[in-house]
């Protein structure tokens, strides 16, 4: 790959030709790894192997704002690979935070193959392994995860830019390890609150979800350490945050649409999975306080039920729809994705990167997985 930013067309910031370098850098540092396990034993064949398949593919959305927020405050840099790795770095963050999250929604899929623990479990089954075999695939996949978190910090701290670069850079992502942490614990709260009938606080609670566990995470924190590697000042990192923020919140209403209306042959996860796993989305505030008591009643007992069947969704979804709570969050989108091109416009940023976080922007609010 040539190092100028050409290579990628700011006008397709996620293009197959983006997101196969960003596979080839995860899937060569991997590779490295080989020996590194193979080396302390066999066992650690398994985890190697999941690492490989949960880091295939997915949006590369993370990857994405930290490149083009490179390009967008300091232009083509002088050695793209080196970018596209530490950029890389931030799938692996991700994918460590899916690993963890899939144990505790207990998870059946993940992109489209059984959720990690469900495969650690059968390798605990096919074993005769003793004790439990729910237990034995829960500890394997937070493993997992916590092994991803420890790579994509060397993989971003092998990457091949300036150490001076970095250390401008660092401070953004131990902010985005922390606040997705954070945020992840947030939900867990809000997901165990007892049910509240005022819109106004239910919307507040789960908006703080979002700030933490999909905004900074998703959008801010990685445009804003994209930046910061080009040499953004403050200004320019808070001219930013006000772009990303919105369209953070944008990306995970979309998703929160996607987890109940969204086709799982796209998605990688069952149809309606949010409303098993008890989700309190804004989706979910605007319908429990919109539709009627006997309605709001019924979806919420929906909640958190792992047992729903096809037709229980397929009633969740009538009750969302009707109660106007689906129009209200697709609303909310648009005025959050106008709101987020309007503080792009005022940013001091160059064309290309101009060009590529507006469609970043779209690719995040009007996606169908």
């Amino acid at each position: 790959m040539a190092n100028d930013v050409l290579d990628f067309t700011p006008s397709d910031p996620l293009g197959s030709d983006f997101r196969g370098a960003v596979q080839a850098a995860i899937t060569q540092f991997l590779e490295a790894r080989n020996h590194e396990l193979t080396a302390i034993g066999d066992e650690l064949a398994l985890p190697l192997e999941l690492a490989k398949t949960f880091t295939g593919g997915g949006k590369r959305v993370r990857p994405a704002f930290g490149y083009w927020g490179r390009i967008a405050a300091g232009g083509s840099p002088d050695d793209g690979e080196s970018l596209v790795r530490a950029a890389a770095s931030l799938d692996m963050l991700h994918v460590s935070a899916l690993m963890h999250d899939d144990v505790m929604d207990d998870s059946d899929t993940r992109r489209g193959v059984p959720a990690a623990h469900l495969q650690f479990a059968d390798l605990h089954r096919s074993r005769g392994g003793r004790g439990s075999t729910d237990a034995f695939g829960r500890a394997g996949a937070i493993l997992l995860g916590d092994l991803l978190l420890v790579w994509s910090e060397q993989m971003l701290s092998t990457s091949g830019l300036p150490a001076q670069e970095l250390d401008r850079a660092r401070p953004l992502i131990e902010a985005m390890r922390t606040e997705v942490t954070c945020g992840q614990f947030l939900d867990v709260i809000a997901q165990s609150a007892p049910a509240t009938a005022d819109l106004e606080e239910a919307i507040a609670t789960a908006n703080r979800v979002v700030e933490y566990k999909t905004n900074r995470y998703t959008v801010q924190r990685p445009l804003q350490f994209g930046a910061a590697l080009g040499g953004a000042d403050e200004e320019l990192l808070e001219q930013l945050a006000l772009f990303a923020s919105p369209i953070g919140r944008a990306f995970q209403f979309r998703d929160d649409l996607l987890g109940i209306f969204g086709d799982e042959q796209l998605t990688g996860k069952p149809a309606g999975d949010d409303l098993r796993e008890g989700k309190r989305t804004v989706l979910v505030a605007h319908a429990l306080a919109a539709a009627p008591k006997d309605q709001a009643a019924e979806l919420d007992a929906m909640l958190g039920n792992p047992q729903l069947d096809a037709a229980a969704v397929e009633r969740g979804r009538q009750i969302i729809t009707a109660s106007g709570a689906k129009e209200s969050v697709e609303q909310i989108i648009d005025q959050a994705y106008d709101t987020a091109i309007a503080a792009l416009d005022k940013a001091s940023i160059t064309d290309e990167g101009r060009t590529a976080l507006t469609a970043l922007a779209q690719a995040c609010v009007r996606r169908d997985y």
